[in-house]
């Protein structure tokens, strides 16, 4: 079971209103409160307007390197959903903890915490890491500036874990998650007149339909990668907006379209074939109108995480875990990112994914207890191996 000090803490990080579109800096500042306390400085990393910040900090100054404890505390929002309790009340009942983000993953941060002291007097020839970032829910995009920080700095950690729900099961893998924005800019004209316009929203349909095209090949073609609950890439248009009036050719249109791609495809090469069968389109467009064509923007790349069951750092998680296995999951965290930059990482958290991000979102005090155990076994590890 939990202990009172920890799932105190968990509810404390719940309660705060985190919410990607607002600042985190409640919980930075609570962050680097408690482990001042301790003696124990923090690295603050910043977005452009500074309302919001990651938090790095070392838990045992002087080891010859660390491992990461990685959390996010940015949560998405609750708007329009049907929660029967407060989505910040940090309700305990029924043996569940429940609130926005006590899955995914204030619950994980809010147990690192309570460890701190322990991390601190640990025997273990390695220090412990704590690493806090903004807007993972909206592209990972704090996390880069953290480990853009730790490279200036010439921070080296021996492993990364990812406290992202997994049922306290260390997971090896999961797919990408790449998002764009299409503008497309053609020229209007009264609908009598169609032949001197370049209607946008046709084009972009036409786009549209390369989209699903290259998905039905990703389903028909593309080998198999057992383990995931889609075995394949899937490519998928989420958001699509045009036009004025019934009567008015469109002049611009928009739509925004994602690939989850597998750890062993190349993303950005899918989106090139994308970017190829626009610009096939632009001749044609523009000699009706000069000024038409296509326009992409991204709007989050998050890369495919590829561990292996092999890893050092997964055996650690399995050994602190007591689970005999690894598992894959589907959904994407900041594990991609710590991997590309030579970090050996592992993604292993209290909860599951399918309580994530839904009404009365909760975790299980039962699971919440499996992570603590977890993380004081780290403290008296004597080596990763």
């Amino acid at each position: 079971m939990i202990s009172d000090r920890a799932l105190a803490l968990a509810q404390t990080l719940v309660r705060m209103d985190t919410v990607s579109r607002n600042s985190n800096l409640e919980l930075i500042h609570f962050v680097r409160d408690e482990l001042l306390r301790l003696g124990v400085a923090s690295r603050l990393t910043w977005n452009a307007d500074k309302t919001k910040a990651n938090l790095f900090a070392t838990l045992g100054e002087g080891k010859p390197a660390g491992v990461i404890l990685s959390g996010h505390t940015d949560t998405v929002p609750w708007d329009g959903q049907a929660w029967s309790l407060d989505p910040l009340s940090a309700t305990v009942r029924d043996g569940r903890l429940y609130g926005r983000g006590s899955a995914d993953m204030k619950a994980f941060i809010g147990i690192a915490l309570a460890q701190a002291q322990h991390f601190l007097d640990s025997p273990a020839p390695f220090a412990v890491h704590l690493a806090l970032s903004f807007d993972e829910e909206v592209g990972c995009l704090g996390v880069k500036e953290l480990i853009a920080d730790l490279r200036d700095a010439h921070i080296q950690p021996l492993a990364c874990i990812v406290g992202e729900p997994t049922l306290m099961v260390p997971a090896i893998a999961h797919k990408g998650v790449y998002r764009y924005r299409c503008c497309v800019r053609g020229k209007e004209a009264h609908s009598s007149l169609t032949p001197r316009s370049v209607n946008a929203i046709e084009m972009a349909a036409r786009l549209v339909g390369t989209l699903r095209d290259m998905a039905e090949g990703f389903e028909r073609d593309e080998p198999r990668y057992t383990g995931f609950d889609v075995p394949y890439t899937t490519a998928s248009v989420g958001q699509f907006h045009g036009g004025i009036a019934d009567n008015v050719v469109p002049r611009d249109a928009e739509f925004r379209y994602e690939f989850r791609n597998l750890p062993t495809v190349d993303a950005l090469a899918l989106q090139s074939q994308v970017v190829a069968a626009a610009r096939a389109l632009e001749p044609g467009m523009q000699k009706v109108s000069p000024e038409a064509g296509f326009s992409f923007e991204p709007i989050c790349e998050v890369p495919a995480f590829l561990g292996s069951a092999d890893d050092a750092v997964t055996r650690l998680a399995q050994r602190l875990a007591g689970a005999s296995g690894t598992t894959l999951v589907a959904f994407g965290t900041e594990a991609g990112l710590f991997k590309q930059a030579g970090i050996p990482t592992v993604v292993c958290g209290p909860g599951s994914i399918e309580q994530a991000h839904q009404p009365d979102e909760y975790v299980s005090l039962e699971q919440l207890g499996r992570c603590e155990q977890f993380l004081q076994g780290l403290g008296g590890v004597r080596e990763i191996a």
